[in-house]
């Protein structure tokens, strides 16, 4: 069983940074390879860049919640969310959707 998750690329979970505008000012945030890409393709899914897509989820987190704590972990929270509800797996993480 193990080696599904232990047999993988090392390269998917090497640490990537990547450096953009977040609503105007610049940063950087460094996720695993493998959330890139997940988070690569949700942008273009939904017909944006990434940094456009990156950029409007802080600022609707902000408008929801006033802060964005700890927004890498959000990130990659939101590439679970995706996954899970693709498979129709969400369960009770759907009553938190907004």
């Amino acid at each position: 069983m193990c080696q599904i998750f232990a047999g993988q690329d090392p390269e998917t979970y090497e640490k990537e940074l990547r450096s953009l505008r977040l609503n105007g000012q610049s940063t950087s945030i460094r996720l695993e390879a493998a959330f890139w890409e997940l988070i690569d393709a949700i942008a273009a899914e939904e017909g944006v860049t990434t940094p456009q897509f990156i950029s409007k989820l802080h600022s609707e987190v902000l408008v929801l919640h006033g802060e964005a704590r700890n927004f890498t972990s959000l990130l990659r929270c939101a590439c679970l969310r995706y996954l899970r509800r693709d498979a129709g797996v969400l369960g009770d993480l759907s009553t938190a959707a907004a």
